[in-house]
Parts: C-alpha cells; sequence; structure tokens
C-alpha cells in the first residue's frame, strides 16, 4: 500500500540568466549543489538536486539561464533547457520583479503550452517595496492566467519552506527514482570542477571565466584525506598567463578557495594540485565539447 503513496517527480526551474535559480535549489535541497555568482552564464549544465522524505522524493533541475545561443557551447546550454521543459512534472518559471520577458520568445511559448502545474516566481522580492511586487504580481498573472505567481525570496529563505510543500502536493504517485541518501545525479568530480570554476568566476574579469573549463584527472578518497588532482582549460596562451599569474600567485588563490569549499562539502580533509593547459577553441569544438559532457 506504501508504495501506491509514495509520490515521485521532477521540478524544473527555468529563467533568464541571474535570476537567482541555483539559489532556490541550493535552499530547497540544503546542500550548495550550483554555482552562484552574479555573473551570467555561471550554470553550464543542467544539474539535478535531490529532496528526499519518507514518502516523497522530488528532483529537481537547476537549467542554464535562457540565452539566445553564440557559439556551440550554448547550443548545448539551451538543449539542457529544452530537456527540463520537456520531462517537468512541476515547472517553475523564475523572474526578477523588474523582468518582462525570457531572452529566448520560442521558450516563452513553450512555458506557455506547458501541460505541467506552472508557478511562476518572482525572487528578489527582499529588494524592492510592496507596490513594484503588486505590478509584477499582477502582470504575470495577466500574461499567465492558468499559472499561480509566488513572490520569493530564495535567498531569505522567504516562502521557500511553503513552496517546497507545494511543490510535494503536486508530485505524481511514484516509487522513488534514485537512491534515497542520494542529493545528485552528479559525481563527485562534477563537485570539484564547480567548485574550481567558482574560484575561478570570483577572481578573474573579462571573457577569462567563459574560455575555461575545468577536468578533474584524478579522485582519491583516503579515510581522513581526499587527494584530488585537476586541470584548468583555456583557450589560448595568453589566457594561460593570466590564469596561473605573477609567480603562480593567482593559481594559488584559486586553488586555496576551492579547498576551502570542497572541504566543507565533502567533510573531509583535501589536497588539491592545480594545472593549466591550453586547449585551443575548445568552446566551438564538437569532440571536445562531448569530453565535457555538454553533448548527449
Amino acid at each position: 500500500m506504501e508504495t501506491q503513496q509514495h509520490k515521485s517527480g521532477f521540478v524544473s526551474i527555468i529563467g533568464n540568466p541571474n535570476v537567482g535559480k541555483s539559489t532556490l535549489m541550493n535552499a530547497l535541497v540544503g546542500k550548495e549543489l550550483s554555482i552562484i555568482t552574479h555573473k551570467a552564464q555561471t550554470t553550464r549544465h543542467r544539474i539535478l538536486g535531490i529532496v528526499n522524505g519518507d514518502d516523497f522524493q522530488m528532483v529537481l533541475s537547476d537549467t542554464p539561464g535562457v540565452i539566445k545561443p553564440a557559439y556551440e557551447m550554448q547550443n548545448s546550454m539551451m538543449n539542457f533547457v529544452k530537456e527540463a521543459l520537456v520531462d517537468a512534472d512541476v515547472l517553475l518559471y523564475m523572474v526578477t520583479p523588474e523582468e518582462k520577458e525570457l531572452k529566448e520568445a520560442h521558450f516563452f511559448e513553450k512555458i506557455k503550452k506547458t501541460k505541467a502545474p506552472l508557478y511562476i516566481l518572482i525572487n528578489k522580492i527582499d529588494q524592492i517595496d510592496q507596490e513594484v511586487l503588486e505590478k509584477a504580481v499582477k502582470y504575470w498573472e495577466g500574461l499567465f492566467p492558468e499559472a499561480k505567481v509566488f513572490p520569493i525570496s530564495a535567498l531569505t529563505g522567504f516562502y521557500v519552506p511553503e513552496l517546497l510543500e507545494i511543490l510535494v502536493s503536486k508530485l505524481p504517485p511514484s516509487p522513488a527514482y534514485f537512491p534515497k541518501d542520494q542529493l545528485t545525479d552528479k559525481p563527485e568530480r562534477f563537485f570539484v570542477n564547480e567548485a574550481i570554476r567558482e574560484q575561478i568566476l570570483a577572481h578573474y574579469s573579462k571573457e577569462i571565466p567563459y574560455a575555461v573549463e575545468v577536468v578533474t584527472e584524478s579522485f582519491l578518497e583516503e579515510p581522513k584525506i581526499i587527494k584530488i588532482r585537476s586541470v584548468i582549460l583555456v583557450e589560448r596562451e595568453t589566457q594561460k598567463g593570466i590564469v596561473i599569474g605573477h609567480k603562480g600567485s593567482a593559481l594559488k588563490r584559486v586553488g586555496i578557495g576551492a579547498r576551502k569549499s570542497l572541504q566543507q562539502f565533502f567533510g573531509k580533509k583535501i589536497h588539491l594540485e592545480l594545472y593549466v593547459k591550453v586547449s585551443k577553441n575548445w568552446r566551438s569544438s564538437q569532440q571536445q565539447l562531448k569530453r565535457f559532457g555538454y553533448n548527449n
């Protein structure tokens, strides 16, 4: 009898870059699975975060922000968003109070046609006054009459517990899709790469963060320590020099920051070796993108 009552389903979070999708997923899962920074295109892959309860399992999909693709890697990023639209049992469309549209019009149409329960989440309401909020609510209710509109603050947690309850109530009856002690579908190395990429986003400006990919070549877990060796790939020699910095100072800073966040994430001491290599024009190479997990 219990298996019939168990609910499981996929909840997809969609929206423009920087609306707070990753912050919301981390707030719901309770662990930092997605990189959060103020730079666009931070989330490049579709990351699944899993929220488990005794009688439910909610699989959240944090997707890249919707953009008009300018090169091959971005095409691949938008394919992740399309997938998330197709297999969603519940769809969360996240906006900021001043926002009026998705950067890609046909996604807008796709969202309007969805058969799944649709929730418009107006995020970052901790930054605005009541009048602005009321206008935003009215605007989105007019645009999506079938949807429910909720003001939230993913950062402060306002309306996040209530939202979690609503989402669980909308999940279809189903056994769990993943083991109940699992938080994500991604392997450990993925989170190592993300932690390093987060530091690169924080410490370098202009083109550097977007021209970089991280590959973890070895991940060796021992009882008291995890030994990791990762390579930062850049597209040009000049970028390699910038990433390493004077006498290796810039790279050292990345290593220290990544090690701290990985120690917190894995709850163990971390030994991290970092190297920088040039992989010419990897963002436009189908073969390279496949290797980095962008092409299905």
